[in-house]
């Protein structure tokens, strides 16, 4: 399988590139910065460099050809304003939407975050509230296209060792998640040709990955 990873440099990515080279497939990591890709190469994963911000989609679709799946995993990160979250987190979903379609790679994985299903808390900030509605639009937009979309909402981010258990369902509580296993989610939900269509929330629990994914889309 070849799988190109948006913001291929993030904590999720690159475990997701580290999990898929592990296990013979071939990662591609888009990345903004060149100076990452060694980083990439170390891990199993091939780095392309693209900007996501300047780029546009069929730019981006010469990156795709011959793909069996893309994720974005993109964000403009905590050091970002308003204004990077609508570029990144928004944007850069629909750009790679775009981009897939006029590839013919017809798999996409989005990174999403929890709790989108209700209004923005009175309390949020500014920053903050314009990272959700980002998300909450590229989720929408990604809703209206003809592909085999899945939409994963991972709880609060940690950098702990994976546990290799997880709760994952259309609703959970608001909780915390590894990183690392999101990334394995990541890797069971491409395998699992049921999940497409679905909007699917995710904390650390009870239940191993592959029987976690296996009962949220049975």
């Amino acid at each position: 399988m070849r799988v190109v990873v948006a913001g291929g440099h993030g904590k999720i990515a690159r475990h997701l590139g580290r999990l898929l080279a592990e296990r013979g497939d071939t990662a591609v990591g888009l990345i903004r910065d060149p100076e990452h890709a060694d980083d990439l190469r170390a891990d199993g994963a091939e780095p392309v460099v693209l900007d996501l911000e300047s780029a546009d989609p069929a730019g981006v679709a010469e990156h795709l050809s011959g793909a069996d799946a893309v994720v974005f995993a993109a964000g403009a990160g905590p050091g970002s304003g308003v204004a990077r979250k609508d570029t990144v987190d928004r944007a850069g979903s629909v750009l790679l939407a775009d981009a897939a379609q006029r590839a013919g790679v017809r798999r996409f994985l989005q990174v999403s975050a929890i709790g989108l299903d209700a209004p923005n808390p009175p309390d949020v900030g500014e920053v903050f509230g314009a990272y959700l509605d980002a998300k909450r639009a590229a989720e929408v937009d990604l809703r209206g296209r003809d592909l085999e979309w899945t939409i994963l909402r991972p709880g609060v981010l940690t950098d702990d060792r994976p546990t290799g258990r997880v709760e994952l369902a259309e609703q959970t509580r608001r909780d915390e998640i590894t990183r690392a296993d999101v990334a394995a989610v990541l890797v069971a939900l491409l395998d699992e040709p049921k999940s497409a269509g679905r909007t699917l929330t995710l904390i650390n629990g009870p239940t191993p990955v592959v029987e976690a994914v296996g009962a949220a889309v049975a």
